[in-house]
This record gives C-alpha cells, sequence and structure tokens, in this order.
C-alpha cells in the first residue's frame, strides 16, 4: 500500500533532530511520498533544501494568509524567479488563499493570493489553496483570472456542494483527519459523497491531530489511520483508496508514478 502525504509540514522544528527518523516512521506506515508546502519567504529556501536531501519530498512555494506582512506584495519577483529556476521537484504554488478568521485585511489578502494565481497560471503549475469562511469570493476569483491548472483544496470541511464547485474547476479535495472525528459530520457526509477520484489525503503535519490523538503533534506516518477511516466512511477496501488516492495524488502534482 503506497501512500501520499500531500500536505505536510516536514520543515518545521519539531521534526528537525531527527528528520530521517519521522521519514523512515511514515515509511514503515506506507508513506513513499510527501509534499511541503511553504508558508512565506522566511522558508521557501528550506523546502527547496530538503527536497534537494530527499527524493520521497516534494514542495510548493507561496505565501499563506496567516504571514502575510507589509513587504509581502514585494516577493512576487523573487517568487517568480524561484519559479523559473524550479527543479521537478516543485510542483505547485502554495499555500495560498483567503482566510476570514485571520486578522489580516480582506483585500490585502486577496491582493497576495491574486498574484499568486497569475504566477501559477503563468508557470503552468497547481494551486495548493487553504480556505477558510471564503469559500464564495474564492471561487469567484479563481474564475475571474480564468485559472486552469487544478491543484488541491486543503483540508476541506465544508459541504458537498462547495466541494463541488472546485472538484468542476479542476481541483482535488484534500481530506485529513477531520474526518475521523465523527462530530465533523457535514464533512464526513460530504466526503462520502465525493467521487474517490476527486479526493487526496494528507496530515497537515504537525498540526491537525486526528482523534483520539488530541494534544499530540501530527505526524505523516498518521495517513494510514487516515486512509483505513476514509474507507470505512466510503464502504470500500482499505487497498482499493490507498490505489486510488496514490494516483490522483500524482496526478494532482504531475508526478510520474
Amino acid at each position: 500500500m503506497r501512500l501520499f502525504d500531500t500536505h505536510c509540514h516536514l520543515d518545521f522544528d519539531v521534526f528537525a533532530a531527527d528528520l530521517d527518523g519521522h521519514i523512515d516512521a511514515a515509511k514503515q506506515a506506507g508513506v513513499e511520498r510527501f509534499v511541503i508546502p511553504s508558508i512565506g519567504p522566511s522558508n521557501w529556501r528550506k523546502v527547496a533544501d530538503l527536497a534537494d536531501q530527499y527524493s520521497s519530498i516534494y514542495y510548493a512555494l507561496g505565501i499563506h494568509p496567516y504571514f502575510i506582512d507589509p513587504d509581502s506584495h514585494t516577493y512576487q519577483k523573487q517568487l517568480r524567479q524561484l519559479l523559473t529556476e524550479r527543479p521537478a521537484q516543485c510542483v505547485a504554488v502554495g499555500e495560498c488563499g483567503l482566510d476570514a478568521m485571520v486578522g489580516i485585511d480582506r483585500l490585502r489578502q486577496e491582493q497576495i493570493f491574486v498574484q499568486q494565481v497569475e504566477l501559477a497560471q503563468a508557470f503552468q503549475l497547481p494551486l495548493i489553496i487553504h480556505i477558510r469562511k471564503t469559500h464564495n469570493r474564492l471561487l469567484q476569483l479563481l474564475k475571474q483570472y480564468r485559472f486552469s491548472y487544478g491543484g488541491v483544496i486543503h483540508g476541506f470541511s465544508g459541504s458537498y456542494q462547495q466541494a463541488m464547485q472546485f472538484v468542476d474547476m479542476g481541483f482535488f479535495i484534500g481530506v485529513g483527519g477531520v474526518i475521523t472525528y465523527p462530530r465533523a459530520s457535514k464533512t464526513r457526509q460530504a466526503i462520502i459523497q465525493l467521487p474517490l477520484e476527486s479526493i487526496v489525503l494528507e496530515t497537515d503535519s504537525p498540526d491537525m491531530p486526528l482523534n483520539g490523538h488530541q494534544g499530540k503533534e501530527n505526524h505523516p506516518k498518521m495517513l494510514a489511520q487516515i486512509v483505513s477511516c476514509l474507507a470505512s466512511l466510503k464502504g470500500m477496501s482499505k487497498q482499493t483508496v490507498a490505489e486510488r488516492v496514490w494516483k490522483n495524488s500524482n496526478s494532482a502534482f504531475g508526478i510520474c508514478e
């Protein structure tokens, strides 16, 4: 069973002391590939260096809405240069998006997001999108700027109807530990209804711990439990689910299997 954690932050300090050990632990659980999205210029170089060191690691370059600062609009030139020179391990722009729950001006968020949409379109790269309570506006912007290279809606927690709006635009729906919580009934129902062909899996490690692991740091090895939960919700075998989402994950980022 081959698994692909399409969203984890292996560059964070919690993994630094024994990254080899953490990657080995994930591989013992079947996780063979990882995508590390960046949060902004502060870790663009770090994620690229990790991908250079480990053939199992891919990465994305972008500016997360949490980390927008007064100088963020000036980074577009640098980001464009990095994307121009990108190696094969750089597979997306992100993580980027809109978040109504963070204290960053909404118009400023939109400005920085649109810059990244335009770069992804120019370089024919998918987007890794962070979204909280901004589904409709984000969809409007993607359509307005005629974005056509898909990507992943990270940490999806909306309705089936919302998910399908993104699927119809060529996006995959990123499913993580939230589905392991029985109280997350809306998201679980959405995932049950979604075609398996539209789903990729992620942990968002070290964040977003699974049910029963609250208060603990999350880990890519937990992806195996997310697969088990998804298979149970779908009424399918774990092998069937794993094989399909492996194909989906590689397809989302244009990676050869």
